[in-house]
């Protein structure tokens, strides 16, 4: 299976990354972000984007972008890798860049996601960096 990289959304990463690197660069955010790293030592899953806490050398947020077809698929793998606290996880997003809706799952959230882009770790509306 080949990499996921139409334009659409490799673009939404990049703008990501960018306003989130933004922000951790003015000290408005603690989390560096970075794309496509994984989120164990070895042989890990590597979400779109990941938010890493160089202090304590964790991830506790995650964000995966998709279309409406993957939406699903990506749902569960942001509420299986918070659930299983094997990576500190604290919260994910899965963002539909054909709809443009997000969702977002929090450690104890008993596996129901809420559709919001509001990020209570990092305290910033993740969509207004698209």
């Amino acid at each position: 299976m080949g990499a996921n990289a139409p334009v659409y959304h490799q673009r939404t990463i990049a703008r990501l990354v960018t306003g989130l690197t933004i922000e951790y660069r003015a000290n408005k955010q603690p989390y560096e972000p970075l794309p496509e790293m994984m989120v164990g030592e070895y042989s890990s899953p590597t979400p779109d984007v990941v938010l890493y806490d160089n202090a304590t050398e964790t991830t506790p947020v995650i964000i995966e972008v998709c279309q409406t077809r993957g939406l699903k698929a990506d749902l569960d793998k942001v509420i299986r890798l918070i659930d299983g606290e094997l990576y500190d996880i604290r919260e994910g997003f899965v963002y539909d860049y054909k709809t443009q809706q997000w969702l977002r799952y929090q450690l104890g959230d008993g596996g129901i996601a809420t559709a919001s882009s509001f990020s209570t770790v990092l305290q910033l509306d993740l969509n207004q960096f698209l």
